[in-house]
């Protein structure tokens, strides 16, 4: 870990890595601002671009936008009663009856020194633990590999979404559209229906810029009131509104820190340990953390209408989150969110080999990483401290201008990875398909990572059955692989058990009722 780290440091304070840092950091806020913009969707948009620059500069800027996509959504969460991100969503809560009080200085106060905290607890947990966890992952054999994505796989489809059915669903559409292309084993075509074009299958640029981009084009331009349009109504037409923005300032009381101190350990735990489980993400971090600050407060009636336990606990750990997801990705090559999924696209675009020989084939690349995330936090505190009203600005561009800019982006990016329309048909294709998927409530998320984790687990099983002779037994018969397996077997059970027992416990409420009109 400590190989070239005296490179890393230079390459970091470099005026390069530097400004593209801060420019990292600025477009993620501001894209974290504006709702229906996500950093997945800039973070995909901005990977064609950085096919020209060094590897470990591309990643300086991709990292950068990152942290600044998470902590950019609390703003308008604040101040308009809009997440910018989904992770701010709980924010909204407390800090906008907060700024109604005319305590919007305060509440932004808390929700940006709580981001930073958070974000420095994870990066020091990512500083700690990416190491050691490599160098034990190295013990891994293929079957080891193939038993933790199939982990990874039933927490992304029991966890992510509302229900188990459609997030299996969408893993295994995931997984089926990443098995056209060369077979791993034998390099023999298949599902490519006589196209050469899909010799290679679907690049992971055009279907994430699809997934994400196009998808959020298509809904701006299907909605009949788009997000943008409102934000700028609501600082227009809210009187009251306006005189909160202009007004106040940024309140920090040296006391915060103890009064808040263990609401902040908490939720940083919280949100760094559901960020390294795969699939899981920043939203549900902030959900969980603000339930538990909640249980734990002396006022918990307070929670939903301007407590800033709520605030604090909310942007702890969705910043907390980022550490814990890259976490799994710099140690086993495992994305622990979508954006870490396209991170990892990022990683073999530019050439690295994704997984624990990261560490040993290019340490740079790892150091690069974690150095990158702590002067991003740094940045991003600083951005938000100087430029808060500055990002509501910037959220109310009108989506009409805003759009046909991300569009032209999207063929741009597109057409550039191969220099061919078969990847903008691919592109538009999934832009489609993920807004159906949406627009049918089935979660993304369990999709792109299956995408991405199914030619890896195909890879490593294929592997393993070559050293064994076709026997499945080493799964069984190996320690690790075993546990993992009872893991998987485990959370998938236990899954299944609470949403039966919910099902159960919601007919027996309705059946009284029932019985009572018949």
């Amino acid at each position: 870990m400590l190989t070239d780290l005296g490179i890393a440091v230079s390459l970091l304070l470099s005026p390069t890595a530097l400004m593209l840092a801060a420019l990292g950091c600025l477009l993620g806020i501001v894209v974290g601002a504006i709702p229906g913009l996500t950093g997945a969707m800039l973070i995909a948009l901005a990977l064609p671009m950085t096919y020209s620059i060094r590897s470990e500069y591309a990643l300086v800027l991709l990292i950068a936008m990152y942290v600044g996509s998470v902590s950019g959504g609390l703003v308008t969460a604040t101040l308009l009663r809009m997440p910018g991100t989904p992770a701010s969503m709980m924010t909204t809560l407390d800090g906008y009856p907060m700024a109604r009080r005319g305590q919007s200085g305060r509440a932004l106060a808390l929700g940006i020194g709580s981001s930073f905290v958070g974000g420095m607890v994870s990066w020091f947990f990512l500083l700690c633990l990416a190491g050691p966890m490599a160098v034990w992952s190295l013990s891994f054999g293929p079957f080891e590999f193939f038993a933790l994505v199939v982990v990874a796989m039933v927490l992304i489809t029991s966890v992510g979404g509302k229900s188990i059915s459609l997030g299996l669903l969408s893993g295994a559409v995931g997984v089926l559209l990443a098995m056209p292309g060369a077979l791993p084993a034998t390099g023999t075509p298949r599902l490519t229906f006589g196209f050469a074009e899909m010799d290679d299958g679907f690049k992971l640029l055009p279907v994430l810029i699809g997934l994400f981009a196009v998808n959020q084009v298509i809904r701006q331009i299907w909605q009949a009131d788009p997000p943008a349009e409102r934000i700028a109504e609501l600082v227009t037409d809210d009187e009251g509104d306006s005189q909160v923005i202009d007004s106040d300032r940024l309140d920090f009381r040296s006391p915060d820190i103890v009064r808040h101190g263990w609401n902040l350990l908490r939720s940083s735990l919280i949100g760094t340990w559901i960020g390294i489980l795969p699939g899981i993400g920043a939203n549900v971090g902030s959900v969980i953390a603000y339930s538990a600050a909640k249980r734990a407060s002396s006022e918990p009636e307070a929670f939903g209408h301007g407590s800033e336990e709520g605030i604090v606990a909310s942007e702890t750990a969705n910043n907390a989150t980022i550490g814990g997801a890259l976490i799994p990705l710099v140690a086993m090559g495992i994305p622990g969110s979508v954006i870490d999924a396209i991170l990892l696209g990022a990683l073999v675009i530019h050439g690295l080999q994704p997984g624990p020989m990261l560490l040993q084939s290019d340490p740079l690349a790892v150091q690069t990483i974690v150095g990158t995330m702590l002067i991003a936090n740094l940045m991003t505190l600083g951005f938000l401290l100087v430029g808060v009203r500055l990002m509501v600005k910037a959220a109310s561009v009108p989506n009409h201008i805003l759009m046909p800019i991300v569009m032209v982006f999207c063929v741009i990016g597109s057409y550039a990875l191969a220099n061919r329309m078969f990847d903008v048909w691919v592109m538009l294709a999934f832009g489609v398909l993920g807004y159906a998927m949406e627009r049918w409530r089935i979660p993304l998320a369990p999709l792109v990572i299956g995408f991405v984790l199914g030619p890896i687990g195909e890879e490593h099983l294929s592997e393993g059955l070559m050293q064994s002779g076709g026997s499945l037994m080493p799964m069984i018969t190996r320690p690790i692989s075993l546990i993992l397996c009872v893991v998987a077997a485990a959370m998938l059970g236990w899954t299944l058990r609470a949403r039966f027992q919910k099902t159960q416990s919601l007919s027996a409420d309705n059946s009284p009722a029932d019985s009572t009109d018949a």
